[in-house]
């Protein structure tokens, strides 16, 4: 049985929708429970669980690592899906991850990502064009809002820690032979609409990012250069592109920086992606 784990800080606006996707999966991957932990909510995202028959358990405070934790006390099937309100999956999805982790012997699994850029600005679809093509992204478990883990990869761990880098968390606990890409496979991720969105999203990535690899050893470590040496060298007709990759990038660096000083690294989200994700 798949256990699907969804911590959801005020995400009425996308909950209805993401519960339509994940429970047309779960009747391919039958049986399945789905959990939804609402946490710190001002608005209807418990009441949308409940309305769709999933198990929820309310967490008071807002907070992604205690939603995660509260949700996976109660998750007893495997493979232990870790799912954000804001994606979606392919149909058949959790299917085709359940059976690929069982026939590699992987710990860890994602599908592939497809960034929903319809519609976003000129600068948005720049930073994409450069950050989509990064290894550690096209490789790596974080940036997808969905992964994957065996009965044995969710031993490797005790309790997600309180930052909120879940996923980057999650990637550093495995080695590039125990996790899998699976390329058959894939979840839509909405992008922020505007240049000013995409910077507050990376501003809170960037902070938890910083607060995890302070915290814990062995968190992969950005390569500043790779999108230059592995991007732009590869196809220098991207050159354009990685000029908004760079400015957007530096910016959110400097938000970062200023968020860790002033202590406000909290978990948050884009509504300008979440609105558009309704129209979908």
């Amino acid at each position: 049985m798949t256990s699907i784990v969804i911590a959801a800080h005020n995400e009425a606006t996308v909950l209805d929708r993401c519960l339509d996707n994940v429970l047309r999966n779960a009747v391919v991957a039958d049986p399945a429970q789905v959990i939804v932990v609402p946490n710190g909510c001002s608005d209807e995202t418990a009441a949308v669980a409940r309305r769709r028959g999933v198990t929820v358990v309310e967490v008071a405070e807002p907070g992604k690592a205690a939603a995660l934790n509260a949700g996976d006390a109660v998750a007893t099937g495997f493979p232990r899906v870790f799912l954000d309100a804001d994606v979606l999956l392919d149909e058949g999805a959790l299917d085709v991850l359940a059976r690929e982790l069982d026939r590699s012997g992987a710990l860890a699994a994602v599908p592939a990502r497809r960034m929903e850029l319809s519609g976003r600005s000129p600068a948005v679809r720049a930073y994409y064009a450069i950050h989509s093509r990064l290894p550690a992204v096209v490789g790596g478990l974080y940036g997808r809002g969905v992964v994957a883990l065996s009965r044995t990869g969710r031993e490797r761990f005790g309790l997600f820690p309180a930052e909120t880098a879940d996923d980057l968390f999650l990637d550093s606990l495995f080695t590039e032979q125990e996790r899998l890409l699976v390329t058959t496979t894939s979840v839509r991720v909405a992008a922020p609409i505007g240049a000013d969105d995409l910077i507050r999203r990376l501003v809170r990535v960037r902070a938890g990012n910083a607060d995890l690899r302070e915290t814990l050893p062995g968190v992969r470590r950005s390569n500043r250069r790779a999108w230059l040496t592995d991007v732009v060298a590869r196809a220098p007709w991207l050159a354009p592109a990685a000029v908004c990759y760079v400015a957007i990038t530096l910016l959110a660096a400097r938000g970062a920086r200023r968020a860790r000083r002033a202590g406000q690294v909290a978990w948050g989200h884009d509504r300008t992606s979440r609105a558009a994700g309704r129209k979908a």
